[in-house]
């Protein structure tokens, strides 16, 4: 990888800052001082320093959000505040995206990464990922919407969605559950819910595979992955 390229990637400005640190002598590589910024280093086995700070080179970020109500899961928006709004420019410069998407109004665990094969074999309907959900539903809940829901409830525009776990948390006018779905379609517990009669009223999710939600993270904070976190990502990959 060329030199300036790594250096951008990690952070340091566009290859024209780059082209300006190195000019200054502020970048060793092996402990020589560096003064064309296009040489080929190898970050996995170069000793890369700027400033006498040794360069941590990360191709791929791995972030847990708990995601606010009122942002949305994307990239950008001329309209709304998104997720990637919400991250500090040591991690915007990585070009990070959401895995999949949360409602505007949805909370809970979204995870973003610039990790597209991790990304894809999430949300691949042939993986079966587990996601589930904590929500609060107007309406009575009952084991009848549970066996409905096992079956796969019929969604308005015909579609019959997949076997779905519902657990009953608490039942009566204003119904407290929790429900794993393995697909992600267009507000699908929402809709899951209108189907059998019901309105969702608040929604969070609580995990995604064995990634669970940090509870310890306030609405709109996040961080990056632990190690059992990352190596059960790397597993699926």
């Amino acid at each position: 990888m060329r030199l300036d390229k790594l250096l951008s990637n990690m952070g340091y400005g566009s290859r024209k800052d780059v082209k300006l640190i190195v000019k200054n002598k502020r970048v060793t590589v092996n402990s020589k001082v560096i003064k064309d910024s296009g040489i080929k280093v190898d970050p996995n086995h170069d000793a890369i320093m700027v400033d006498g700070i040794k360069v941590e080179y990360k191709p791929y970020i791995y972030i847990m959000m708990n995601k606010p109500p009122g942002v949305i899961s994307a990239t950008e928006d001329r309209v709304d505040k998104t997720v990637i709004d919400l991250l500090t420019p040591e991690f915007k410069h990585y070009d990070p995206f959401p895995v999949g998407r949360l409602d505007k109004d949805t909370e809970g665990l979204l995870l973003i990464t610039n990790d597209g094969q991790l990304a894809h074999q999430l949300l691949s309907p042939k993986k079966d990922i587990e996601k589930t959900y904590y929500a609060r539903i107007s309406g009575n809940v009952t084991d009848i919407d549970i066996e409905e829901f096992a079956k796969g409830v019929i969604l308005e525009d015909g579609y019959q969605a997949k076997p779905a776990k519902l657990k009953i948390i608490q039942s009566g006018a204003k119904s407290e559950i929790e429900v794993t779905i393995t697909e992600g379609k267009y507000h699908q517990v929402k809709r899951m819910f209108e189907a059998v009669g019901k309105k969702v009223i608040y929604l969070k999710r609580l995990s995604m595979g064995e990634l669970r939600l940090d509870e310890t993270l306030k609405l709109g904070t996040y961080r990056e992955l632990n190690e059992a976190e990352l190596s059960y990502c790397h597993s699926i990959k």
